[in-house]
């Protein structure tokens, strides 16, 4: 197994076109690393340039301590699982799984205990005869990983490869491809569009936008302290609310004030959120930190509430999603299932200040 580098790799089309502008990241050995982003974002531009199936238009990508620039994809020691599966559908499973040995000159006998090792892990063995027209999209998706498995590459490459499948199959497989990693101990690279995905596999996530990297982080790290408003909306399911206001000082502390809402911001805050003082900012909450248990279970000010009317109610069994609206700016609260509330009624919630975040609206960074 090998790490990868990318170093200040661009990759612009005709037209000057700028697909992906200056991303350097370090994928360590053995790390599971998930490029995740909106179309269009750069992701799977950044992995085809991996895999080689891309050029590079600036910068450099390294596969263990070799550069691999101008390395055809077959020789970078890569295997790709795409989202369409790529599978021979004149082939059996075990012929679509032992293609790629085959052309690699290996003996019957290796391509034989590979096929059936790597069937094995997967629980395929009894399709091993079968055309890809006679699989479900889940166990044409174990067939696309096996002949990936096989190869024992370097390095794995997914490119989307749940997207096709429905919601209950998605979150079976994304198990199932994070117990491989761990069976395996490689290095691998996923892209997807989805953040859950995103979140529930990666041991770091790289978020993209318009083909600049946004942040690279854990997931919790990312999802408690996001680098910027982008980063903050995109990861979260619901996802985070926003309201636009002022910081100003009122009785020596320091508050969010818009035409409705007046929230004290925590005095050890104040350090940070002073020269914003008189300034747009905007202030992010997300769901469960307004109405939540935990908020409500402490003591706190009516500068620590806000007061608006529930527009929708979505029971999801173990909690509740609240649409509510202020007046003057709508937001999601995800509360308890068996709180009692009905459309149309006025609700004031709590809000878990320490969990908040403020963005400041020129840059849209993150202050605190």
């Amino acid at each position: 197994m090998a790490d990868v580098t990318i170093k200040e790799v661009y990759k612009i089309y005709p037209g000057n076109v700028m697909a992906v502008n200056n991303v350097s990241l370090y994928i360590k050995d053995r790390e599971f690393l998930v490029l995740v982003g909106p179309s269009g974002c750069g992701k799977s531009t950044t992995l085809r340039m991996v895999a080689g199936l891309e050029e590079i238009s600036k910068g450099t990508i390294s596969i263990g301590k070799r550069v691999v620039n101008d390395v055809p994809p077959k020789d970078r020691d890569i295997a790709m699982v795409f989202q369409n599966y790529a599978l021979y559908p004149h082939m059996s499973v075990y012929e679509n799984m032992a293609f790629g040995l085959k052309l690699r000159k290996f003996k019957k006998s290796d391509i034989d205990k590979r096929v059936q090792e790597a069937a094995d892990i997967l629980g395929i063995k009894a399709l091993l005869q079968r055309k890809p027209k006679a699989l479900s999209g889940g166990q044409r998706q174990r067939v696309a990983v096996g002949r990936a498995i096989v190869r024992k590459p370097e390095a794995f490459l997914f490119d989307e490869p749940l997207s096709n499948l429905d919601a209950k199959m998605r979150v079976q497989m994304r198990t199932e491809i994070s117990k491989l990693h761990t069976r395996l101990e490689t290095t691998m690279i996923y892209v997807t569009h989805d953040q859950i995905e995103a979140m529930t596999m990666a041991d770091r996530i790289v978020v993209m936008k318009d083909g600049l990297v946004q942040q690279v982080d854990t997931p919790l790290n990312i999802y408690d302290s996001p680098a910027n408003l982008f980063v903050a909306g995109f990861i979260g399911t619901p996802p985070m609310n926003f309201f636009k206001g002022r910081l100003e000082s009122i009785n020596q502390s320091i508050y969010l004030v818009d035409p409705v809402l007046k929230l004290q911001i925590p005095d050890k805050w104040r350090e940070k959120t002073e020269p914003f003082i008189g300034k747009e900012v905007i202030f992010g909450a997300r769901p469960e930190d307004i109405g939540s248990p935990e908020a409500e279970s402490r003591p706190v000010s009516e500068q620590q509430k806000i007061l608006a009317k529930v527009e929708v109610i979505e029971p999801m069994g173990a909690e509740t999603y609240l649409y509510l609206n202020t007046g003057n700016q709508s937001f999601i609260s995800r509360v308890d299932a068996h709180r009692k509330v009905a459309v149309g009624e006025e609700v004031s919630l709590a809000v878990l200040m320490s969990k908040t975040h403020i963005f400041d609206a020129a840059t849209e960074k993150l202050i605190v």
